[in-house]
């Protein structure tokens, strides 16, 4: 078995591929801004209920006693792929640039954070069986 084909790293290869080519289908409603009846796109979110039979069921658990930055319900008027009432410009396009920008923005802050995890995973495990 390759160290590259550990769970973790199919899943992390997975996921950059799947920012990859949401930047694409973003890039695509930006450049389309302008076109008549045009219809914004969006991935649907990447999902790993059914990783290999081979991993075990993880589970998040926040420890006791510890404070998260946002209540169960104070994001309700965020919710994702939601409009805040501006559903269509009046020229005929349902592109909304700023949201279009801020999804790009966090498809790109989430990438890196993926290709980063991959990289310094890789790392560690070149240095626990002595490669490094």
């Amino acid at each position: 078995m390759s160290i590259t084909d550990l769970p973790l790293f199919s899943m992390l290869r997975t996921r950059m591929q799947w920012h990859q080519e949401r930047q694409r289908v973003l890039a695509q409603n930006v450049a389309n801004s302008d076109t008549r009846d045009f219809q914004p796109r969006d991935l649907a979110p990447l999902r790993f209920e059914q990783a290999g039979s081979g991993t075990g069921a993880l589970t998040l658990r926040r420890p006791e006693g510890v404070q998260t930055a946002y209540a169960a319900g104070s994001m309700s008027g965020l919710a994702g792929g939601q409009s805040r009432g501006f559903d269509a410009r009046p020229s005929g396009t349902a592109v909304n640039l700023e949201d279009e920008m801020l999804k790009v923005a966090a498809n790109q802050m989430d990438f890196q954070a993926a290709s980063s995890l991959y990289t310094k995973s890789l790392g560690l495990i070149k240095i626990a069986i002595g490669k490094r």
